[in-house]
């Protein structure tokens, strides 16, 4: 039986004769379905128009990403690591995508998702493990923090010795990179642009100040900030609790 994939959450459903009724994360507000209906599609029928390229960030982290652009258009990192390496800490739903294929693959190693969401989980597999808490160290200088916002249980990855020894953050949607890089940004829905309370973005801020980076690498290939990235992230908090807390009439500094 196939493991539908949802065509516009990438999100892989456990196998079926039948496609699913609907798809749980696209009927959520911070997700779409779109106006000519859910539409499915499994890994053969991807296999056939796409493929998967690489690119080196830095030594050790490595982005993997699907060509032509399907569905979201987010791609992997994988993190190289003396202990081993590290690719399936997710940082929130709607990049769930294919990860039990993904464990398969490198022979059934554990998906690291927070508890907080496990209501999305659309393929269950033993080889998910679910964390609790705000932070959960994966390997030395590698460890997961919650921050919530986005989703309750969104997770960003801090690599202490990235950015040449300079900290780098895998944000995800958690943080989010945009054109500006002198700053990021925080929403509970990027296609429905819907924003969050000032004390969500508050909390992301709370979380991140205590772990030192310079580099942020975002949900997309172009989405990174070189240097700077924790002072971007103070200016962004500072800047967005000010505009949602103020009457939207006066220029913010």
């Amino acid at each position: 039986m196939p493991a539908f994939i949802c065509e516009t959450c990438g999100s892989q459903f456990t196998p079926s004769d039948a496609p699913p009724r609907s798809c749980p994360i696209c009927e959520d507000e911070r997700q779409f379905v779109p106006a000519g209906g859910q539409r499915w599609t499994t890994l053969d029928a991807l296999a056939r128009r796409h493929f998967n390229c690489y690119q080196q960030h830095e030594s050790g982290l490595i982005g993997v990403g699907t060509v032509p652009k399907f569905s979201i258009g987010q791609r992997a990192l994988i993190l190289r690591a003396g202990e081993g390496n590290i690719l399936i800490a997710i940082s929130h739903p709607h990049y769930y995508a294919t990860m039990v294929e993904w464990s398969r693959a490198f022979g059934g190693v554990p998906i690291h998702l927070h508890a907080a969401d496990r209501q999305w989980i659309m393929r269950p597999d033993p080889a998910i493990k679910l964390w609790e808490g705000d932070t959960l160290p994966l390997a030395r200088g590698i460890t997961l923090i919650r921050c919530g916002g986005h989703f309750a249980g969104g997770t960003v990855l801090h690599w202490a010795a990235g950015g040449e020894g300079r900290g780098a953050l895998l944000s995800g949607d958690i943080v989010q990179l945009i054109p500006d890089r002198k700053y990021v940004s925080f929403m509970r829905s990027y296609p429905n642009i819907i924003p969050l309370s000032a004390p969500a973005v508050a909390r992301i801020g709370a979380m991140l100040e205590p772990w030192p980076f310079d580099v942020i690498y975002g949900a997309f290939f172009d989405r990174v900030i070189p240097r700077g990235g924790k002072d971007a992230v103070r200016r962004s908090v500072k800047r967005y609790i000010a505009i949602v807390e103020g009457d939207g009439t006066a220029e913010q500094v």
